[in-house]
């Protein structure tokens, strides 16, 4: 999925804006002005089209995820666990570690 300002689009198929798409698990609606992202794994992502972003994910996946989100644990302790496994001490160390190419 890319979306860029209000323009969705769907492996390069675009998606006509405020109309919901649904295929192969993955759901795209447009709740006000945002616009969710939603996948049959139990996450959902939304965004404002400009700043905003929040990302949700169902009770079931507590402790199973990775990554710039978190282990969704509830232990800030384990909030900045890096692709190596440590622990980054500051949050740019922390982000700057999952940049991908």
């Amino acid at each position: 999925v890319v979306a860029e300002g209000r323009n969705v689009s769907v492996n390069g198929a675009a998606v006509p804006e405020g109309r919901p798409y649904l295929h192969k698990g993955l759901g795209v609606t447009w709740p006000g002005d945002w616009v969710a992202v939603a996948s049959s794994l139990g996450v959902r992502v939304a965004w404002d089209g400009h700043l905003a972003v929040t990302v949700t994910a169902e009770p079931e996946l507590r402790g199973g995820t990775w990554g710039l989100c978190g282990t969704y644990t509830g232990d800030p302790a384990d909030d900045f666990v890096r692709p190596d496994g440590d622990i980054a001490t500051f949050a740019a160390a922390f982000g700057n570690a999952w940049k991908v190419p």
